[in-house]
């Protein structure tokens, strides 16, 4: 009997161990605010140091200011001089932040850099407007650009905006850049359809489309050189998120009915974690209103993100946008006041308490046995 009692208490205490570690509720979810009372925000990006970086404007409809969150504060960047509205999409673990502010007389967006409390203007590829979508730790920013006859995809480094060219169609964009300076986006290609593309030393290639697809795009790339996005596919409707790796596209598939629902990914970490959204409609996209929820993407299973936080934090998650290398994950949802803010979510418990957590069930399993030994 006693020995029924020991071990029966040492196989409790590790279900709670495990529970607490592996369990449902596995992020914890922070609020971000936004810079306007009653306004909204959208976080889009997020580095190793946890600093998070979007938009958010006033809930009259206002134009959209870049922010930078730090240290439990959002802050305002303001804009290039004399600029309106602006906005932010990626940010490095120097802090830099890249993004698109408007001229008050033009109307049009130029990408810009945010880097020791100023904005710069990177300007065009010929055109009249541009936006920088995302910065390597290098300084390295690429986005879209105009030229006098096309949007295409750029690459700006050390002063220069240098044109990536296109697939053989008359449009580029590029979403994404690593520590390595490869480059993800989406081309037109020459019989009008839109394919992802990597740029890798000097070189775009085509990634193609999952079996019998006629669309993609890619968003995200990781230090590792994979990449994910979306794509459309043989026989279903809508779109599936994908990971492409090792020269293959892999479908991630949906959350929701494999006819009906549709999902992308928008960014992956060094561990090839992946976060994204699933949908109901519409074209997929950063801020796209269709997105009805996020989901992550881990170790070969898509779980809803809803799932792995509190069911009692008042939340719901709508889109999934970035993720660092520690597993934080930064998007926007519904807060508890019914208000569209930008969140962050953050693994539970630290890893720390999880080695604590183990540690003491060990010694304790190992204590019953030396009673059980002493009896």
């Amino acid at each position: 009997m006693r020995r029924l009692v020991v071990t029966s208490a040492v196989v409790l205490l590790l279900s709670v161990v495990v529970g607490n570690a592996w369990g449902q509720v596995q992020y914890r979810v922070t609020d971000l605010g936004t810079l306007f009372p009653g306004g909204y925000s959208l976080a889009m990006g997020i580095n190793d140091l946890g600093q998070v970086t979007g938009k958010s404007k006033t809930s009259d409809g206002g134009g959209w200011n870049a922010f930078l969150y730090s240290n439990g504060t959002m802050t305002n960047l303001g804009a290039l001089p004399n600029g309106g509205a602006s906005e932010a999409y990626g940010i490095n673990n120097l802090g830099q932040v890249v993004g698109s502010s408007y001229g008050p007389s033009s109307g049009y967006a130029h990408a810009a850099l945010y880097s020791n409390g100023k904005w710069t203007d990177l300007g065009t590829l010929g055109g009249v407007a541009s936006t920088a979508l995302a910065v390597n730790d290098s300084g390295q920013v690429v986005g879209a650009a105009d030229t006098p006859n096309y949007n295409q995809a750029f690459l700006y480094s050390n002063g220069k905006m240098t044109d990536l060219g296109m697939l053989g169609g008359n449009y580029s964009e590029a979403w994404a850049i690593n520590a390595g300076g490869q480059v993800v986006g989406d081309s037109s290609t020459s019989n009008g359809y839109r394919h992802a593309f990597l740029y890798s030393n000097g070189t775009m290639t085509d990634l193609g489309t999952l079996p019998g697809g006629t669309d993609c795009t890619a968003y995200g790339i990781n230090a590792g050189g994979q990449v994910v996005g979306y794509s459309d596919f043989s026989g279903r409707g809508g779109m599936h998120a994908f990971l492409y790796r090792n020269g293959t596209m892999l479908d991630l598939g949906t959350l929701g009915s494999p006819t009906g629902e549709s999902s992308v990914a928008y960014g992956i970490n060094a561990g090839g974690q992946v976060v994204g959204s699933y949908y109901n409609g519409g074209d997929p996209g950063p801020d796209n209103p269709g997105d009805v929820g996020a989901f992550l993407y881990s170790d070969g299973v898509m779980q809803n993100l809803q799932a792995l936080i509190p069911s009692n934090s008042g939340w719901t998650l709508d889109s999934a946008h970035s993720i660092n290398d520690y597993g934080q994950i930064v998007g926007y949802g519904i807060n508890p006041s019914g208000q569209t803010d930008a969140y962050l979510l953050t693994p539970v418990p630290e890893p720390s308490t999880f080695v604590l957590l183990t540690v003491g069930a060990v010694s304790l399993l190992a204590y019953g046995r030396r009673r059980l030994r002493a009896s």
